[in-house]
């Protein structure tokens, strides 16, 4: 098998080719987990200032994230948007990705001028051009760094919520089924946390239920 290649400059640039000018690299972080938010952050990186390094987050360790982040947080325009568990459980966990998508592309400084998406479907009513890119993580560099500031921003606000509800782990697992996760649903319970739409939480309400009725 090939070595899988770095992510790169090439999809902006041709937008830039084009003559639009600032590129948003959008992408989320949070689909597969079964509790806490989804988080979605969009990124205007200064083509004079990209940092070395960038690249998919599931490649980078907690630590070069970390410093990467910050590194961002200095050197380009970012947004970040989030959508609840409220949210993901009364609209589906795609269009609750999208929505966060939305938010972060709000919350840019700066209005894009094309927006450059991870994944094979474009959320609706976007305030510019957009492409979708499968893998964008891996193969743009905006959308890496977007991805990035996401998995940073959620690791964050999941560390809060295993405060709020200790025991299930999610300062080391950030909510994602892991045996252990599971291992915690099975003896604590669901929390307001949890995501009631997802088979595993919602297996668990309805055995409570049954065994209740």
């Amino acid at each position: 098998m090939p070595p899988r290649s770095n992510p790169d400059f090439s999809f902006e640039a041709r937008a830039l080719g084009r003559g639009l000018g600032r590129i948003a690299g959008v992408d989320e972080v949070g689909r597969g987990p079964l509790a806490g938010p989804v988080v979605a952050a969009a990124v205007i990186l200064n083509p004079d200032r990209i940092p070395p390094g960038l690249n998919d987050s599931k490649r980078l360790s907690a630590k070069r994230r970390e410093e990467l982040d910050l590194i961002l947080r200095e050197t380009a325009s970012f947004g970040v948007g989030q959508a609840s568990v409220e949210e993901i459980d009364s609209l589906n966990i795609l269009n609750a990705s999208h929505l966060a998508m939305r938010r972060a592309i709000a919350a840019l400084p700066v209005a894009p001028d094309h927006l450059l998406i991870d994944g094979n479907r474009l959320p609706r009513r976007l305030p510019c051009a957009a492409e979708a890119i499968v893998g964008g993580d891996a193969r743009c560099l905006s959308i890496a760094a977007a991805s990035i500031i996401a998995k940073v921003a959620r690791d964050r606000i999941m560390v809060d919520l295993a405060q709020q509800h200790p025991g299930y782990g999610w300062e080391s697992n950030a909510g994602y089924p892991t045996a252990d996760h599971r291992a915690a649903l099975e003896k604590l319970g669901v929390t307001a946390a949890h995501r009631r739409s997802f088979r595993p939480v919602y297996n668990i309400l309805y055995q409570d239920v049954s065994v209740s009725a």
